[in-house]
């Protein structure tokens, strides 16, 4: 990653562990001096996820709320003040295909909501295993998966109403902590941002991310803007989100998704021609509200017979950075800056 042009940090995470469970001071400490030593910073984590019980909002959300506080603290003594999250019952992403063989060889992620409306929620943990070539996936846990009863009755009567007032009293809780300790909050939009299996959804839109942001009144509040999340819905104006919400932007993940059909869309290559966004347009409007937070390329395909994650190939997302910087560095110039 050093060898990619002008990279001087990366956003990390600690693959084992749970939601609920507490990152330990010495986990980070080990995490960032392992990418210190490959001549990188630590600029971020994607992500320290929520436990259910919070979402749900069930009896037990106050002891999971004091361990994510703790985390919190630790992150922060560790100098590491950005976290990335996500408020999503159940499902934190859902894709149909892992594997989709584009025209030139290359492989993308697929959503297909005709395929899900065919199938049971717990069928979804199903069909993702079987594609997932041994990786393991965020949100998409074994462990998870062996509660899916639980879970789906812990969300019994948790509407969209619910699950906001849920999200408000989480953030009521740690926003405080988080100004005390300097750690930025960037909550990410629903992937597809909109409902499945009838589960509430509650970061989908621009109604949806004004009403988190005034929940909670704070710069540490914030949002990750996730391009290729919102603009999966053709509905999502994302320069007007940029531009109504930029101050509170904490963290941008930029990419590309081509529509397909009726809420059927593909991750594909970053470029404007490569999908059915306007990356410039996207990449201007972060210019114009003065954005100077942490950016990423975000998923991508699997090219050149590269052996990886879905979604998380090297090779593609490398190429994307330096899409984005290309992008960036025009539009700067064009501004006279």
């Amino acid at each position: 990653m050093r060898q990619i042009p002008g990279m001087n940090g990366i956003v990390g995470t600690l693959l084992n562990k749970l939601p609920g469970d507490v990152w330990e001071v010495n986990e980070i400490q080990d995490l960032k001096e392992s990418i210190e030593a490959g001549g990188l910073e630590l600029l971020g984590i994607e992500s320290v996820a929520i436990h259910d019980a919070i979402k749900a909002g069930t009896a037990e959300r106050d002891h999971y709320i004091d361990n994510y506080i703790q985390t919190i603290k630790n992150l922060s003594a560790c100098d590491v003040h950005l976290i990335c999250y996500s408020f999503k019952p159940i499902f934190g992403w859902a894709k149909t295909t892992l594997f989709y063989e584009n025209e030139d060889g290359s492989f993308s992620l697929v959503y297909d909501q005709a395929v899900v409306d065919e199938m049971e929620p717990s069928e979804m943990f199903k069909l993702i295993s079987s594609q997932s070539k041994g990786f393991q996936l965020s949100g998409w846990e074994e462990e998870r998966l062996n509660k899916f009863n639980g879970l789906v009755e812990m969300y019994e009567g948790v509407t969209e109403e619910k699950l906001f007032d849920n999200l408000k009293y989480f953030l009521e809780r740690i926003i405080p902590v988080c100004e005390e300790m300097d750690v930025k909050m960037a909550i990410h939009p629903d992937d597809p941002p909109w409902e499945i299996f009838g589960f509430p959804r509650i970061t989908k839109n621009l109604f949806d991310l004004k009403r988190i942001i005034e929940a909670v009144d704070s710069p540490y509040n914030g949002i990750t803007m996730c391009t290729g999340s919102l603009g999966a819905d053709p509905n999502n104006d994302l320069v007007e989100i940029i531009h109504e919400v930029g101050d509170r932007i904490n963290f941008v993940h930029f990419r590309n998704v081509g529509f397909m059909g009726e809420r059927k869309f593909k991750e594909t290559a970053h470029l404007s021609t490569e999908g059915s966004l306007d990356m410039y347009a996207i990449m201007k409007a972060l210019v114009d509200v003065g954005f100077d937070g942490v950016i990423r390329p975000d998923h991508g395909r699997t090219v050149w017979g590269e052996v990886a994650r879905p979604g998380y190939g090297l090779y593609d997302r490398a190429m994307g950075i330096t899409y984005m910087q290309g992008l960036h560095e025009a539009i700067i110039k064009a501004k006279g800056e």
